[in-house]
């Protein structure tokens, strides 16, 4: 594997890693902060959950790598490579939340999957420089 293509492998897992566990963060401090009620006392609930920060740890995180991806891949291939969380969150709910997944969702990902794929061989072989 080329040290370019390792470099994309590398920045789109930790991406993914980044993004689902802040994902999943954010929805276990939500699960714990309920009932929703837009008070103050929902907001100190909320503020006081140590998920929240690992939330924001996450999303910081996945800013960091990113904004380093951005360096050498398109925008396009980021966007949708991004979008790869959706399929990470959605895997780890079922473990985790007791969610049940549907063919509709099945398909989703694949086409999510599909699109990343299409997008990364249409790349051009020669890495991008930004000055």
């Amino acid at each position: 594997m080329s040290d370019i293509r390792r470099f994309y492998f590398v920045g789109f897992l930790m991406l993914l890693v980044m993004d689902t566990f802040s994902q999943v963060c954010f929805k276990i401090a939500a699960n714990h902060a309920e009932p929703f009620v837009l008070n103050f006392a929902w907001l100190l609930r909320v503020l006081t959950e140590p998920w929240v920060y690992g939330s924001i740890i996450g999303y910081l995180g996945a800013f960091v790598i990113w904004m380093t991806l951005l360096r050498k891949v398109s925008v396009g291939v980021a966007f949708a490579a991004s979008h790869l969380e959706i399929i990470g969150v959605m895997i780890i709910s079922v473990p985790l939340f007791g969610e049940h997944l549907n063919l509709v969702q099945y398909l989703g990902a694949l086409l999510i999957l599909a699109g990343v794929v299409c997008l990364a061989y249409s790349e051009p072989k020669e890495p991008q420089t930004h000055a």
